[in-house]
């Protein structure tokens, strides 16, 4: 069985395609027009152990805002239509991710019911280039699109550029989990019978 996507989204702010394996190794090729947007993409697929293809052409005259956001979209959508069914899947994953000083804690549950719960300190440090809100616009869109429940809480960290890593690695690490197959499971891991 193939778990395998490709989806395409225009609108006059993007213009995206994109490409995902579900079970492949971690190989990608990234390319937003962002620099730090593509290095948060390339670190999440090789994480996630999830063959990525982007090419996202945005509004970067205006800010990331939009081709955060939009790219987030379509890759919630490949995923969703990647999983299929979800039957034989582990359904739930979770992470604590360490970046030098930084600490965050990942849970996802592919339950069909999208949340996010996003949790930072107060004053928390932003990358120079990549505020910390489109950090938390990814997380929403990517909740909302693959219809999952999202959790992620900085639990500390001082710099910007860990904590942002630290999170798109600790999504990455959790979604690993939450996709694989479990042989033990027989049909949809669900009491409903469905996700």
């Amino acid at each position: 069985m193939s778990r395998t996507s490709t989806q395409s989204r225009k609108t006059a702010e993007t213009d995206i395609q994109l490409s995902l394996d579900l079970d492949g190794s971690g190989v990608s090729t990234i390319d937003t027009g962002h620099g730090f947007f593509d290095h948060m993409l390339t670190l999440f697929s090789r994480h996630s152990l999830i063959d990525l293809k982007i090419k996202t052409v945005g509004d970067l005259h205006i800010d990331a805002h939009h081709t955060v956001e939009d790219t987030a979209i379509v890759l919630g959508d490949a995923l969703r239509e990647a999983l299929g069914t979800k039957a034989g899947i582990s359904r739930y994953g979770h992470a604590y991710l360490p970046m030098d000083e930084t600490l965050a804690r990942v849970v996802i549950d592919l339950s069909n019911r999208p949340f996010l719960e996003f949790r930072t300190p107060l004053q928390t440090a932003s990358a120079p280039n990549f505020p910390l809100t489109l950090t938390e616009e990814f997380c929403r869109a990517l909740a909302a699109n693959l219809r999952c429940n999202l959790h992620v809480e900085l639990l500390y960290g001082r710099d910007g550029h860990h904590i942002a890593e630290a999170i798109f690695k600790g999504i990455a690490r959790a979604l690993r989990s939450a996709v694989a197959i479990d042989p033990r499971v027989k049909g949809v891991p669900s009491t409903k019978e469905a996700l």
